[in-house]
């Protein structure tokens, strides 16, 4: 079975979400195996998502994020709660929208090349499971759109992986 990304290139942002929203849907329906599936959003994301060099999770194990599925470069592996934009949302629980990292007190440069960030908690039932992190190689790529987008993508990728 092949499964194709379906581009949306000139849509706006709320239509491109909405793309994505029914394609993460598709790609989870009938799979409930937590890795694959965040394998399979990592690579939506990635190559649907205009202007991103990095896309994927990290999970929220021993008081600590691990790296989990992701598309890009090789990245950090282990990331304590309150260091860098990933650290940081997890332990706000909050999404966090950077325009530029390198003003981030304590920011972790784990691809030089990335400018903008973006973190979503992935929150279940109150507890942490683990944060969604884009990047991007523009400064300011990242706005309220891309945060209700994401935060949506995050939820449904929640209910329906197969983990919690």
């Amino acid at each position: 079975m092949t499964l194709q990304i379906a581009k949306v290139e000139t849509a706006s942002k709320p239509e491109l979400y909405a793309s994505l929203l029914s394609q993460l849907r598709g790609l989870q329906e009938t799979e409930h195996d937590f890795i694959a599936n965040a394998a399979n959003c990592a690579a939506l994301l990635y190559h649907s998502l205009p202007d991103v060099n990095w896309a994927g999770f990290y999970l929220y194990k021993e008081g600590e994020l691990v790296l989990g599925p992701f598309q890009g470069n090789p990245a950090c592996v282990r990331i304590a709660l309150g260091n860098g934009v990933c650290g940081t949302a997890a332990q706000l629980k909050q999404t966090l929208v950077v325009d530029n990292v390198h003003e981030f007190p304590g920011h972790i440069a784990c691809d030089s090349a990335s400018n903008s960030e973006i973190v979503v908690p992935l929150i279940n039932d109150g507890r942490l499971i683990g944060v969604l992190d884009v990047d991007s190689p523009s400064l300011a790529r990242f706005d309220d759109e891309d945060a209700q987008g994401l935060n949506e993508l995050a939820g449904i990728f929640t209910k329906t992986s197969g983990m919690f």
